[in-house]
């Protein structure tokens, strides 16, 4: 497995390859190279490094508008209250990213390995049957039932939370609708072709995001993109983000965690 990364904008994963196949969905043209911390979110594709918060303030996080520097393999960017490094290394069928955010002890965040995936419309992502999924807001319109007044998130059972399969992805339709589930690993079968995800960190929550945009966002100018992300917390928002639902440094002043991608499929 072949993995391509630009530092300077960002640290975003630019190519994931296997097998002559590029799995990751990148657009060009978006004027991201000239982004700097405070800017609206570039959404340029590929696997972004979404930390401190996915969505909220900042949107997509703090480390998406700075450049990384590169020492070997390590990567590393420093925001204002944190520094994460990344190291990539290769597998027997895969790669690996090894992480390490260094910050004062109570230090909460969310981390997501957000990535947006070039798939068909047939692509389907296996999980644990019955693993807790939570919707957010704007499913609340896909759903049977009203959304409660004030709810941050409903949760259901992986595949179908409430009743909305979120297990396939499908062909456009004009709706998008985000889930968090708690699992540490993933598939995404694409006729073929596999692409699993798993991610361990001792002592901390870990999830699996799906993105589902099928033409349904941004209002202005909607465009298809769907995204399979590993993560440590189990909202979107960190502001949204229960006691357990973060990620927190602890004493020693670090996190550590690690992200393995492979295209050795773990589904029985």
């Amino acid at each position: 497995m072949e993995v391509l990364t630009d530092p300077g904008h960002g640290g975003r994963w630019t190519s994931l390859r296997h097998g002559g196949r590029e799995w990751l969905w990148r657009r060009e043209d978006t004027g991201r190279d000239g982004a700097a911390p405070g800017d609206a979110f570039v959404d340029a594709g590929g696997l972004e490094e979404c930390v401190p918060t996915v969505r909220g303030t900042p949107d997509h996080g703090d480390a998406w508008s700075r450049a990384w520097t590169r020492d070997g393999n390590t990567e590393r960017v420093r925001c204002e209250r944190f520094t994460l490094a990344r190291e990539l290394s290769a597998t027997a069928d895969g790669v690996r990213a090894d992480y390490v955010l260094t910050a004062e002890p109570g230090f909460r965040f969310l981390w997501a390995a957000h990535a947006l995936l070039d798939l068909s419309e047939e692509a389907v992502v296996t999980l644990r049957e019955a693993a807790p999924a939570r919707l957010f807001p704007e499913a609340a319109g896909l759903l049977d039932r009203p959304w409660p007044d004030g709810a941050r998130w409903l949760e259901g059972a992986w595949p179908a939370p409430l009743g909305l399969r979120m297990d396939r992805f499908g062909p456009d339709d004009g709706t998008a609708a985000g889930a968090v589930v708690a699992a540490e690993r993933c598939c995404v079968h694409d006729g073929a072709d596999r692409l699993a995800f798993a991610v361990e960190a001792d002592g901390q929550p870990v999830s699996v995001a799906l993105w589902r945009n099928l033409g349904g966002f941004p209002a202005d100018r909607p465009y298809r993109s769907t995204g399979v992300e590993p993560m440590l917390g189990r909202v979107f928002d960190l502001a949204d983000a229960g006691p357990d639902d973060a990620a927190r440094v602890g004493a020693t002043g670090e996190v550590r965690w690690r992200l393995t991608v492979t295209a050795a499929c773990p589904c029985p």
